[in-house]
C-alpha cells in the first residue's frame, strides 16, 4: 500500500536538501499527480513509503543521477521504482 502525493518542494523538505533550479524545473514539469498509471517520462512521489515511482527506466535513471552525488546529505532514504 502506498500513500501520499508529494510535491517537489515537499520532497526537498523531507530529504533536507535543496535541488538545483534546473532539477526543480525538470521535476515540476514531469511530476504526475495521479498514481493510477505513471506515463513514460513522468514520476510520482509517495509519502509512505518514501518512494519515487517512474513511468520508465530512463526517467528513474535521470532523477537518480541528479540526486546520487548528494546522497550523504539526505535525512532519510528515498526508494525508486518503475511502473510497468
Amino acid at each position: 500500500m502506498r500513500l501520499g502525493n508529494l510535491t517537489v518542494a515537499q520532497m526537498e523538505k523531507r530529504l533536507g536538501i535543496e535541488f538545483t533550479n534546473e532539477l526543480q524545473k525538470s521535476l515540476e514539469e514531469t511530476r504526475q499527480d495521479s498514481a493510477q498509471f505513471i506515463k513514460e517520462g513522468c514520476w510520482h512521489c509517495f509519502d509512505i513509503p518514501f518512494e519515487i515511482v517512474c513511468g520508465d527506466m530512463g526517467t528513474a535513471q535521470d532523477i537518480y543521477d541528479c540526486l546520487k552525488s548528494r546522497s550523504t546529505e539526505v535525512r532519510e532514504p528515498l526508494q525508486f521504482s518503475i511502473q510497468q
